[in-house]
């Protein structure tokens, strides 16, 4: 949490969902909880509170033994509706790409002796294997169906679908683009 107050969040935290872990609560309001004014009366408050405008869902899996039997969210700061229409009622999403993540980059995979020393060559693994996945490699799910003698099914990457190239590149010429490095754009700015 320190991290996300540093990075862009200095006021408040961001909206949040997570699993049924009992550390992420007790974390927010560490690092972005505010000690009450005193009013005069009583003993002043030192403990920090969590805040009217956060917004922090939970999402609980019900397991029996290893079978997942329901999900349930669970509401902790902010107003349910609101809440669970900005960040949704599940984390599908987030564990998917998570574990293409951990399937790609082997750096991030739990239990492994192929671990970075440095936090530059973990940056730049997870970089090379985010370009793979949005230049190079084509999903299924994002096929686009053609009227065509030879096939039925046009293959994108997600970065055909963004617009952003209108073809599926190789490893090749993804290794001969040139990138500028992000301090360049950094300075540009101030």
């Amino acid at each position: 949490m320190n991290q996300q107050k540093q990075r862009g969040n200095p006021d408040k935290p961001p909206s949040l969902s997570s699993d049924a872990a009992k550390g992420y609560e007790s974390a927010l309001v560490k690092v972005y909880g505010v000690v009450p004014e005193y009013v005069g009366r009583g003993r002043p408050p030192t403990k920090k509170q969590a805040q009217s405008d956060w917004e922090y869902l939970q999402i609980v899996k019900h397991r029996h033994g290893s079978r997942l039997v329901k999900v349930t969210t669970k509401v902790v700061f902010g107003d349910a509706e609101t809440i669970c229409q900005k960040l949704g009622k599940h984390s599908s999403y987030v564990e998917r790409t998570h574990l293409t993540s951990r399937h790609m980059n082997g750096r991030l995979v739990r239990k492994t002796l192929s671990y970075s020393k440095r936090l530059e060559m973990l940056e730049a693994s997870s970089v090379w294997e985010d370009m793979i996945y949005n230049l190079v490699r084509p999903l299924k799910t994002l096929h686009q169906a053609v009227c065509n003698e030879r096939r039925h099914w046009l293959p994108r990457t997600p970065a055909m679908v963004a617009g952003l190239t209108d073809r599926i590149l190789t490893i090749e010429e993804l290794l001969h683009i040139r990138v500028r490095p992000l301090f360049f754009y950094q300075h540009r700015k101030g």
